[in-house]
């Protein structure tokens, strides 16, 4: 049996573009070069079906984190996630250290587009972290 290399996140939205450039500032990441043969992301864009168009991806610069991938959807979103991010930014901290560095964080990302939902308080059994929306609604964690 062979191991898996690689896992790419994928993420439904309407604006893939706007999204990937919100996840890009989050972690760090940078959208890749265009395929071979293509000047452009656009070019490349017009040679795929019409229902495949749009779609968006960041990466990992140092290679180690996983690609996103962003795929326009045609509806919206209903329900709380299956699946979500956690964007870790206080490994190792507990108690008010750990809630000030998941303030400072929250407080970068609101300009961006984050919504903050809920400190989510340390109770014994796990730290704190924070609840957030990135700029579609989607459920995130600060960690």
């Amino acid at each position: 049996m062979t191991s898996i290399k690689q896992v790419q996140v994928t993420f439904d939205c309407a604006e893939p573009a706007r999204v990937a450039r919100f996840w890009c500032e989050v972690l760090g990441y940078v959208i890749p070069p265009p395929p071979e043969g293509f000047a452009t992301w656009s070019d490349f864009d017009r040679t795929l079906k019409p229902e495949h168009r749009g779609s968006a991806a960041c990466v990992d610069p140092t290679g180690v984190g996983p690609r996103l991938f962003f795929q326009r959807v045609p509806e919206g979103k209903v329900v709380k996630n299956r699946l979500h991010l956690d964007v870790r930014v206080a490994t190792g901290l507990v108690g008010e250290e750990r809630v000030a560095a998941l303030e400072a964080e929250c407080a970068r990302l609101i300009p961006l587009g984050a919504v903050r939902l809920e400190l989510l308080v340390a109770d014994g059994d796990y730290e704190s972290c924070l609840l957030m929306q990135d700029v579609e609604g989607n459920e995130f964690c600060l960690d």
